[in-house]
């Protein structure tokens, strides 16, 4: 049992390594290959949620995820975890879902600029921009440079178009901070259209699509922009 019990920590040991160099596929193949005994059996749980998390095969990370916090009691792998069952929900459209995971890590004292930036982000989803403007607010009380809570609160004001120039300022502010971000650069140029500096915006927009342009968010931006300036 306890050469079972050493091989299995060996092999958690080198998914880890490999889960951190961010060869998931590695880790997956090395964990299902792994013998492990009920000591350890969560740790794998936890780095198989987080893998299949990456590799955007969310039923498989939902069945482990959801393990890991229903048994971890609250220690930081269950946490960490429920942080990305929030993510996995949000991205797969179940918004309520999210919201009720990110509720939970705050009711754990886990109140952190990413868990409300991420529930600002989930209730604009669900239509609530008023209450998503205050979470990132929040976010950015907590990190007056959080790159996430600026975009956000400068996207979110430009969307209900309020304080536009705050909005530029936080939006450039995070697109500063991280200039390869295409995300940021569409949030950017959306508030440049909203305040009608076409050509700024235009810059902005296109430079998104190098990689957004199959992002349904990002094709309603271009083709709002695009119909506001014709091609000649």
């Amino acid at each position: 049992m306890s050469k079972k019990r050493s091989a299995g920590s060996r092999a958690i040991a080198k998914a880890g390594s490999e889960y951190r160099a961010g060869d998931y596929d590695s880790a997956v193949a090395t964990l299902a290959a792994a013998t492990v005994d009920e000591t350890d059996y969560l740790e794998l749980a936890y780095l198989l949620g987080l893998c299949y998390a990456r590799l955007k095969r969310y039923d498989e990370a939902l069945l482990y995820l959801e393990q890991v916090v229903t048994q971890g009691e609250g220690d930081a792998r269950a946490l960490q975890c429920r942080l990305m069952l929030a993510y996995v929900y949000a991205v797969t459209g179940r918004l309520k879902l999210a919201e009720y995971e990110l509720t939970k890590l705050m009711e754990s004292s886990l109140e952190t600029p990413q868990v409300y930036s991420a529930l600002g982000h989930t209730t604009w989803k669900q239509g609530r921009i008023d209450e998503g403007l205050g979470w990132y607010s929040k976010a950015l009380e907590l990190d007056p440079e959080n790159p996430t809570a600026l975009n956000g609160y400068g996207y979110l004001l430009a969307c209900a178009g309020k304080d536009l120039d705050k909005a530029v300022a936080c939006c450039r502010k995070a697109l500063n901070r991280d200039p390869g971000n295409p995300v940021y650069a569409d949030s950017l140029g959306w508030v440049y259209f909203k305040l009608g500096r076409l050509q700024e915006a235009g810059s902005y927009l296109h430079a998104a699509a190098k990689v957004l342009n199959d992002n349904d968010e990002w094709l309603e931006h271009i083709a709002a922009f695009e119909k506001a300036v014709p091609a000649r």
